[in-house]
């Protein structure tokens, strides 16, 4: 595992049911073991049904149909990512959410998954070394941010968040 790239990725969706909904944007910043970034891209998907899309994913997302114009199909989105992602280790917050969906978009196009098996999850990262603190709460990406200083200009847009991710990680591991 120590020789695997790390994949710190977020996905943007219309809904929460990963059965129902879709991914409409995926982020993801591309580390060494070392936590040197190869890479940062992110991926506007467009919606094939954007009318079972929850209006509040939507306006938390900030999605407007507009900026969507010259987004890739899921098809093309997922074999884009296949061929980045490979062989690495997924860091997500919340990985279970955005792991979902990517493998639901994965199966949906027929496109095998590439990444390795180990995932990390900086939700379980930030309890373990952080549950007995007294002033923490909850272990949101927008809770964990401002008690490490970590700034997330954009937060729910895909990239951005997978940058606050990495900089989450990469705080973490120093404590």
């Amino acid at each position: 595992m120590r020789k695997h790239n790390l994949a710190f990725i977020d996905v943007e969706t219309t809904g929460l049911n990963v059965t129902k909904h879709e991914i409409i944007e995926l982020g993801c910043v591309l580390a060494k073991p070392s936590l040197e970034i190869i890479e940062e891209f992110e991926l506007k998907i467009k919606p094939e049904h954007i009318e079972n899309a929850e209006p509040v994913a939507l306006k938390i997302n900030g999605y407007d149909s507009a900026d969507w114009v010259f987004a890739y199909t899921l098809s093309e989105a997922m074999k884009i990512f296949s061929q980045k992602v490979q062989n690495t280790i997924m860091v997500g917050h919340n990985l279970s959410f955005d792991y979902g969906f990517l493998e639901h978009a994965l199966i949906k196009c027929g496109i095998a998954n590439t990444m390795h098996y180990h995932k990390l999850d900086t939700i379980s990262i930030a309890w373990a070394k952080l549950h007995r603190q007294p002033d923490l709460d909850r272990f949101s990406l927008r809770e964990l941010c401002s008690r490490f200083n970590i700034e997330n200009k954009k937060a729910h847009s895909a990239l951005s968040d997978a940058r606050a991710t990495y900089e989450l990680y990469k705080k973490m591991m120093v404590i």
